[in-house]
C-alpha cells in the first residue's frame, strides 16, 4: 500500500477555507510545515508554483493534483484538502475544484514520485472513491478511505 505511506491524517484538511488556488496552496503547505517544521514554507510554495506554471494540475472535474520537487525533502509526502464550497483553480476543464491532493518529493526520487502519481490516479478513477471521500467529516476518515481504495485497487 503506497498511498498509506504518503498521506497522513495530520496532513489532511477536510474543511479548506480558501477559494483561490494560491490560497489553497498556502493553507495546505501550513499542514506540511506543522508536521515538518524544518522545511522552508516559501521553498515549497515556489516548487508548487513552478510546476503549476507549466500547466494547471486541475486534472478532472473537481480534482487537482498539484506537486512539487524540493532538495530539502527526502521522501514523497502527500497532503489532502477538501472544500465543501468551490475553489477557483483554473483547471484544465475550467470547472471549480473541491478535492486537492498535494504531493511533494525530492528531486532525486522521480521514480517513486511517478509511482505514487500512478497509484493516486488509479484510486481517483475508482468508482465511488470521490463520493466516499467527500462524505468524510474528519482526517482519519479521509485517510482510511484512501488506504481502503489503495489496497483494493493496487
Amino acid at each position: 500500500m503506497i498511498l498509506g505511506q504518503v498521506f497522513n491524517p495530520k496532513t489532511i484538511c477536510v474543511n479548506l477555507e480558501s477559494e483561490e488556488k494560491e490560497e489553497v496552496f498556502e493553507e495546505l503547505v501550513e499542514k506540511v510545515v506543522a508536521l515538518k517544521p524544518n522545511l522552508n514554507r516559501q521553498n515549497i510554495l515556489n516548487a508548487i508554483a513552478e510546476r503549476e506554471s507549466l500547466m494547471s494540475t486541475g486534472i478532472k472535474e473537481g480534482i487537482a493534483v498539484p506537486h512539487g520537487k524540493l532538495d530539502e525533502i527526502d521522501e514523497v509526502m502527500g497532503v489532502v484538502g477538501i472544500s465543501k464550497s468551490v475553489i477557483d483553480y483554473e483547471a484544465l476543464d475550467n470547472k471549480p475544484v473541491h478535492l486537492v491532493f498535494l504531493l511533494l518529493s525530492s528531486k532525486d526520487n522521480a521514480e517513486f514520485h511517478l509511482r505514487v502519481l500512478r497509484h493516486l490516479s488509479t484510486v481517483i478513477e475508482a468508482n465511488g472513491f470521490v463520493a466516499e471521500l467527500m462524505e468524510q467529516t474528519d482526517a482519519d476518515g479521509v485517510y482510511q478511505t484512501i488506504c481502503k481504495y489503495d489496497r483494493e485497487l493496487n
